[in-house]
C-alpha cells in the first residue's frame, strides 16, 4: 500500500473518531449553565481523543516522508551560491571594502555606538568564499574550483523519535514564577492526634434527648512542599553558510536539539534526585507505595508481570486515585504482549487496530527506555502530579560565542524550563520485576 493510500486510511479514521466524539459531545446536558458528563460519556471521549491525537500524529509523519521523498527526487538545481554568484557585482568603486563598509547602511544603523555594537542586518560585500565541507567520500575541509559542478543532494533521513511521552501522561500548566509552593495533602488525622490517621466522618442523629448530638471532627493533614523551575538545555555549533545554504540541515538541527529536550525530560520526570539542577522525579518522591512481583501469588498459577501491574493499580485505586497510567521498559512491555498460555493464546489483549492505544487492565500504555528495565510505574498521573511551564521549549541562534563571530559560526541552542509538583505520593505505584513468585 502507498503512503498516500495509508494517508486517506488514516484520514477516513480520523474522521470517524471525530464524528463519534462529537456523538458525545452533543449528548452532553447543560443544568442550570452546568455540563453535566457521566463517567462513561468522559471515559469514551477520553479514549477517542488519545486515538485522535495518534492517528493525526502518523498522518503528520507519513506526510512528512513523502516531502522528504519527494525532495530527493527532484532533479538538480543551481546551489543558493551558485545563484547568488550569478547575480550582478555590486559595484564599490575604487573604495577599500572597509571604506564601503563605513559607508553601509548597515554600519550607520550602530550610530556610532549609541545603539550596541550589534547591527540590526549583516554587512555582505560581492564576494562569497566557498568551503563548505561536502558529504561526498570522505570530508574534505575546502571545496575548490576543480571540485565545482552540479550536485544532486540526497535527503537526510531523519532517525526515528519516540512518538509517545511520559509527559503527556500529565496536566501542564503555565506559569511565571521560579518556584512553585504547594501542599501535599498526607491523610486524615484527628484533634487526639491517635495514630494512625482516621477519618472519622460516621451517621449522626439529630438529637439524644434533649440534646442536639455533636459532630465528629476530622483533620486533614498536610506538609508544604517547594517545585523550584529547573532549567533544561543544550547546543550546537553550525557553520553560518551552511545553513544558509541548507535549510533542510537546519530544520533537522533544530529537530533534533528539541528531541533531545523532550528525551531528558521524560528521564527528569521520572527519575530526576532532586540534587542541583534536577527535578524531584516521580519514582524519588518519598510517600509513593510500592509492589514487588515476587509477593504475587504464586498457586495455582504464578503472577505473569501483567499480574503484578494490575495488583499494584488496586494499591493505587485504595488510596481513592484511579489510575489513569502505566510506564514501562520496551523490554518489559514486549515479554507482557508476547506472554501466552499453554494453548499458545497470548495473554495481554492488546488492541492492535490502526490508531489504537496500548492499554493494560484498561489503562493506557507508555513504554519509554526513560524509565530503568525491571521497574515500572503506576499512578493517577492526571490528578496527582503538576506540570508547570516557565518557559516551552525553544530554539534561539547567535554568533556571539566565543570567537565565533570571526570565524562565521553560530550557536543554536535549545532550552526549556519547568518544575513539577507531585502533590499526592501515595497515587503512584512503583513496581519492580524482581522475580517470579516461587510455586
Amino acid at each position: 500500500m502507498s503512503d498516500k493510500s495509508r494517508v486517506r486510511e488514516l484520514q477516513t479514521a480520523l474522521r470517524t473518531k471525530m464524528a463519534d466524539n462529537k456523538t458525545i459531545a452533543d449528548s452532553f446536558k447543560v443544568e442550570d449553565g452546568t455540563v453535566v458528563v457521566s463517567a462513561d460519556q468522559k471515559a469514551a471521549f477520553d479514549r477517542n481523543m488519545s486515538d485522535i491525537r495518534e492517528i493525526k500524529s502518523l498522518i503528520e509523519g507519513l506526510e512528512q516522508m513523502e516531502t522528504v521523498s519527494s525532495w530527493g527526487d527532484e532533479p538538480a538545481s543551481e546551489s543558493v551560491a551558485a545563484a547568488a554568484a550569478s547575480q550582478p557585482t555590486q559595484s564599490y568603486g575604487i573604495r577599500s571594502v572597509g571604506q564601503a563598509f563605513l559607508e553601509s547602511a548597515e554600519f550607520k544603523t550602530l550610530n556610532g555606538g549609541k545603539n550596541g555594537a550589534n547591527m540590526i542586518a549583516p554587512f555582505n560585500y560581492n564576494v562569497k568564499d566557498v568551503f563548505t565541507a561536502m558529504p561526498t567520500g570522505p570530508a574534505s575541509p575546502i571545496v575548490s574550483v576543480e571540485n565545482f559542478g552540479t550536485f544532486q543532494r540526497d535527503a537526510l533521513v531523519s532517525p526515528p523519535t519516540r512518538t509517545r511521552r511520559v509527559r503527556d501522561l500529565f496536566p501542564a500548566r503555565s506559569t511565571t514564577a521560579a518556584v512553585i509552593e504547594y501542599f501535599r495533602q498526607i491523610g486524615y488525622t484527628s484533634p487526639s492526634g491517635q495514630t494512625p490517621p482516621t477519618n472519622n466522618a460516621a451517621p449522626v442523629a439529630e438529637r439524644t434527648g434533649n440534646a442536639y448530638t455533636a459532630k465528629p471532627q476530622s483533620g486533614l493533614k498536610f506538609t508544604g512542599h517547594q517545585a523550584p523551575v529547573r532549567t533544561m538545555a543544550h547546543w550546537e555549533a553550525a557553520h553560518r553558510n551552511v545553513l544558509a545554504d541548507e535549510p533542510q540541515l537546519r530544520s533537522i538541527i533544530d529537530n533534533e536539539l528539541m528531541y533531545g529536550l523532550r528525551l531528558l525530560e521524560d528521564s527528569q520526570i521520572l527519575n530526576g534526585d532532586g540534587t542541583g539542577e534536577n527535578l524531584a522525579g516521580v519514582l524519588q518522591t518519598s510517600g509513593i507505595q510500592t509492589y514487588s512481583w515476587s509477593s504475587g501469588a504464586a498457586t495455582p498459577v504464578v503472577d505473569t508481570k501483567a499480574d503484578a501491574i494490575r495488583r499494584a493499580a488496586t494499591l493505587s485505586f485504595l488510596a481513592y486515585y484511579e489510575p489513569t497510567g502505566v510506564v514501562l521498559h520496551p523490554n518489559d512491555w514486549e515479554d507482557m504482549e508476547l506472554s501466552k498460555d499453554l494453548n499458545g493464546q497470548y495473554l495481554v489483549a492488546v488492541s492492535v487496530a490502526l490508531g489504537g492505544t496500548p492499554r493494560l487492565w484498561r489503562i493506557p500504555v507508555v513504554e519509554t527506555p526513560a524509565i530503568a528495565e525491571g521497574t515500572a510505574l503506576i499512578g493517577a498521573f492526571g490528578t496527582a502530579a503538576q506540570i508547570y511551564d516557565r518557559d516551552t521549549a525553544s530554539i534561539r541562534v547567535s554568533e556571539q560565542h566565543a570567537d565565533f563571530f570571526v570565524r562565521n559560526a553560530i550557536v543554536i541552542l535549545a532550552e526549556q524550563r519547568m518544575a513539577l509538583a507531585v502533590k499526592r505520593p501515595e497515587a503512584f505505584v512503583k513496581v519492580t520485576f524482581d522475580a517470579a513468585p516461587e510455586a
